[in-house]
């Protein structure tokens, strides 16, 4: 038998429990332990499912699903898996460095190089984006009144290459090693001759699946929010959340493009002999910089500009208040959007462009703080004379609020090219980092689930957990990451294992504990979830609008029907639903019923997924027989779903209208629950209107006064 024409490169020396056999030390031990966490995680999951008989509905009502609903669930759920690992990963980095301050520590350089190229991967490409995207596809399409997005089955296709980057990822806790190169992957130290490995291609190949779903996300994003919007919503009567979402989306479809050139132009020097890259032979290595950061930069804003939504919906609810200054919020993400690609040169003032270029570019950086700005002055003003409610949602809104403008600001202590020089290869660049993502994108991600849960799930997750999370969360990010700074202004530099500067150590000390405070955050809000699941008849709100809510998503029932409005909305203001409540207009049962059109599930998109995960592992360990094969099925699925004729099934009207007027008369039925009523067991979803409490906020500048 021609063991490598089967198996390609894999030997047995491939697998990760060779190592500690073979050469036995504590960094083995830990790369054998995830090893194992993940074969053994892998195969309780394939217990479970089968002991509980589970195998059929998660097929059928799930991974064969196109309901925009459940792709967006599934994206959340990708994205939680893989924040266990990242954030378990840099606890393992944190330890180290203090460690190592005496000694080598406990892991090798080439495992925390590892490590360091693993987490930045995830954190962005399989955290972020999975758990924005995942957000968009929930929300978007029940604030714009359309029962789907304009393109189910690529939405699930788009899912399912996202997940096979994902799995991928894993895998390599198992088989072979990751790359050593960041997350970044520069060349030339990624490319063959430094880099000759699989760790390299896992990355390519990885990376270069999630941003071909992202780049397809976008294109359906984009046109579901010009096409599909109900009748009177104008764009400027979208939530600013779905305005958030069109700018990402249109990030998106431009963004991801020069990442998808990058990966496959790096993956033809390193199979293929090009030079693309390679100084010596004709290429460049600055043209992969620059295609990189021209993805980058546009990236951040690909996951802040979300979250940016999200802050502006918490903030207008739990401060009872329309939001002020929805205009200029408009204008304002609409600048950041195009500015966010007059801005990529500010990652790489340090190789070699003249002083005028990075002066342009450093100015440019600086302008794009003036929209962020406005957006800080408008949810603040929000807030002002209105009625807040110490939600976890809000907390975790103030929280953002302090820290993101900190972070802002050493962002424009950067924008300075002679500054940046000073820092750039030090820990202050990853303290800048991670204070603008961190409190931005990930607590903006947590402030959502505690959100919007309640309308995925039709029950509220546990408040006093949750706060008990955040009360984790926020210290820890603080003490994880503001030592950094000093660090950075000491000369630490940034992806170093081991030290030789006893001065570091106080400042390392306290960074590992805010890792700590962090891991038991995470903690919490796994355990905030698990007893809301078996609290949920007390934390029950079936009735869709627990928090007394202003856009259409509210006006459903909690779970939403699979066709979501039984009637398609229609709308004459920014907030239709928290209007209709005030004129006592809402919970009415429409005139007519009609039948609804859904798309019918298909294996389709699972299948492309799980080729393609097989095509990428073919090409990472050159089984080529296994490369073909998955690539030639992948096109054979696409082609055989082209002759699919009967794609979609009817709903008939008398279903549809004996479901929505049960929810409407148990609506009518049950008395609202006023504010200071919502965190008990009365909150069965029907909120009493704040503005009929006679306690709406108002805010007076001058002659100009804003209110509900």
């Amino acid at each position: 038998m021609n063991w490598e024409l089967i198996f390609g490169q894999i030997k047995w020396t491939s697998f990760v429990f060779a190592g500690m056999i073979e050469n036995p030390s504590f960094s083995e031990a830990i790369a054998s332990g995830a090893g194992s966490i993940a074969v053994l995680g892998a195969l309780a999951t394939v217990i479970l499912l089968t002991v509980k008989g589970w195998w059929v509905p998660l097929w059928r009502d799930w991974l064969t699903s196109v309901d925009h609903k459940k792709v967006g669930i599934m994206y959340i759920a990708i994205a939680l898996v893989m924040f266990a690992r990242a954030v378990i990963e840099a606890a393992l980095m944190r330890a180290q460095q203090l460690a190592a301050t005496e000694g080598v520590g406990f892991l090798s350089a080439d495992h925390f190089g590892q490590l360091f190229s693993t987490h930045g991967t995830i954190m962005i490409f399989f955290v972020a984006m999975p758990f924005i995207t995942g957000l968009m596809n929930y929300v978007m399409p029940l604030q714009i009144g359309a029962r789907d997005v304009s393109f189910p089955l690529l939405n699930a296709i788009s899912l399912m290459l996202t997940m096979a980057g994902a799995v991928l990822i894993m895998v390599s806790l198992v088989v072979g090693q990751f790359s050593t190169g960041g997350w970044s992957a520069y060349p030339p130290f990624t490319g063959i001759d430094f880099s000759p490995g699989e760790g390299v291609d896992y990355w390519i190949w990885a990376v270069s699946l999630g941003s071909i779903g992202s780049t397809l996300t976008g294109l359906n994003f984009a046109v579901t929010i010009y096409k599909k919007r109900c009748p009177g919503m104008s764009l400027f009567r979208m939530p600013l959340f779905t305005w958030t979402t069109l700018c990402t989306s249109i990030l998106m479809i431009f963004a991801m493009a020069p990442l998808t050139a990058a990966t496959v132009m790096l993956a033809l020097d390193r199979y293929a002999g090009f030079h693309f890259f390679t100084n010596g032979d004709g290429g460049n290595m600055m043209n992969y910089a620059n295609l990189f950061w021209l993805f980058g930069h546009p990236e951040v804003y690909i996951l802040i500009l979300p979250a940016f939504g999200v802050w502006s919906e918490v903030v207008a609810t739990f401060s009872a208040k329309r939001i002020y200054g929805y205009t200029s919020l408009v204008y304002a993400t609409m600048c950041i959007a195009v500015l966010s690609f007059a801005v990529w040169l500010h990652h790489f003032f340090t190789m070699g462009q003249s002083a005028n270029v990075n002066a342009i570019f450093g100015i440019a950086t600086m302008i794009i703080g003036v929209p962020t700005g406005v957006k800080v002055y408008d949810w603040l003003l929000t807030m002002v004379g209105g009625r807040i409610r110490f939600s976890t949602p809000m907390l975790y809104h103030i929280n953002f609020l302090l820290t993101f403008i900190l972070g802002g600001m050493t962002g424009v202590l950067l924008a300075n090219p002679g500054v940046d020089f000073q820092v750039h290869n030090t820990l202050f660049l990853v303290a800048h980092f991670h204070n603008m993502i961190i409190p931005g994108v990930l607590f903006g991600m947590f402030a959502a689930v505690q959100f919007w849960f309640p309308k995925v799930f039709g029950f509220r997750l546990h408040e006093g957990l949750g706060r008990a999370s955040f009360w984790c969360f926020a210290p820890g990010f603080l003490l994880a990451f503001f030592p950094l700074y000093w660090l950075g202004m000491m000369g630490a530099t940034r992806r170093t294992y081991m030290w030789s500067n006893p001065d570091y150590v106080p400042w390392l000390a306290l960074a590992m504990l805010g890792a700590g405070l962090i891991l038991a955050g995470f903690a919490l809000m796994v355990m905030q979830i698990v007893v809301s699941v078996r609290q949920r008849a007390q934390l029950a709100a079936p009735l869709g609008d627990p928090w007394d809510g202003r856009a259409l998503e509210w006006s459903i029932p909690s779970p939403p029907p699979a066709w979501n409005f039984a009637v398609l909305p229609q709308v004459s203001s920014q907030d239709p639903f928290y209007e209709a409540k005030k004129a006592g207009t809402a919970y009415r049962s429409p005139a007519a019923y009609e039948d609804i059109e859904v798309p019918r599930n298909t294996a389709t998109a699972p299948l492309i997924g799980l080729f393609a995960c097989a095509w990428a592992f073919g090409l990472v360990w050159h089984i080529w027989w296994l490369a073909i094969a998955s690539f030639i099925l992948i096109w054979v699925v696409v082609i055989a779903r082209s002759f699919a004729t009967d794609t979609e099934e009817t709903i008939p009207a008398a279903t549809v209208k004996a479901a929505n007027e049960a929810f409407l008369a148990a609506a009518r039925a049950t008395p609202g629950v006023t504010r200071d009523r919502e965190m008990t067991s009365d909150n069965r979803g029907r909120a009493h209107p704040e503005a009929l409490e006679g306690r709406a906020g108002t805010l007076a500048s001058g002659t100009a006064v804003e209110a509900l």
